[in-house]
């Protein structure tokens, strides 16, 4: 579903991004996990074109290293930014009708399936965005993602700044959405990625240290003793 080659980001002089190979196949769900600065975020803006970078990216076979965020977007590639970006002064429907702009006419379907999915939103449908709990945010960003009907979905971050209870429910959520949409899920805890991935990156000062099965990797020594507390 995406395959990665040789992919650089620079922002000067600094080598943020250093030549990394990666896919993700149909189905799965990849995780890169790493710790802040190591080009995490980067890495996924260079997918998106949304950064000047260098490299081959390829998404549903088809290349689209040198194609426009929007076009890519459109194409069927979501990307759920670390920090929720949210519409904070716009309802929890209207964020959604937002994410819709691809496909206004069915709007109502893809609004059903969203609530379904988070009920928590369903209750709170004429709530400001802005005044949401950080989980529920969350949730909002990915409602919102899954308004443009992915075909593949990333998360940036997306424990970011929740309590662990929270955190907890919105892996549960991420795990369901794996059964229906390949999923690269970017994260800073590695322990609960790893749980739920099929397939791990562990990208150290911009390039890729070690890769393999998640479940590999949550008994890898190296792995445990960086990112897992030992």
């Amino acid at each position: 579903m995406l395959k990665v080659r040789d992919l650089e980001v620079k922002y000067g002089v600094i080598l943020a991004v250093r030549g990394i190979n990666m896919h993700v196949e149909q189905g799965s769900l990849v995780t890169l996990i790493g710790a802040n600065g190591a080009g995490k975020t980067s890495t996924l803006n260079a997918i998106v074109n949304s950064v000047k970078k260098s490299g081959y990216v390829e998404f549903n076979g088809k290349d689209i290293s040198k194609t426009p965020t929007h076009k890519i977007i459109k194409s069927g590639l979501a990307l759920v930014p670390e920090g929720r970006k949210i519409f904070i002064n716009l309802t929890v429907d209207e964020n959604l009708r937002m994410g819709a702009f691809n496909n206004d006419e069915q709007f109502e379907t893809l609004r059903a399936h969203v609530y379904e999915k988070f009920p928590r939103l369903k209750q709170k449908i004429n709530q400001m965005g802005g005044t949401l709990s950080g989980g529920e945010q969350q949730m909002l960003a990915i409602g919102r993602a899954l308004m443009s009907q992915p075909k593949m979905l990333m998360l940036d971050e997306p424990s970011l700044g929740l309590a662990p209870k929270i955190i907890g429910e919105v892996f549960e959520i991420i795990t369901e959405l794996k059964k229906d949409i390949p999923i690269l899920l970017i994260e800073q805890n590695a322990f609960a990625a790893l749980k739920i991935a099929d397939y791990g990156y562990v990208l150290e000062n911009g390039s890729i240290d070690l890769e393999g099965k998640a479940s590999n990797l949550l008994g890898n020594d190296e792995v445990r003793a960086k990112y897992l507390g030992g």
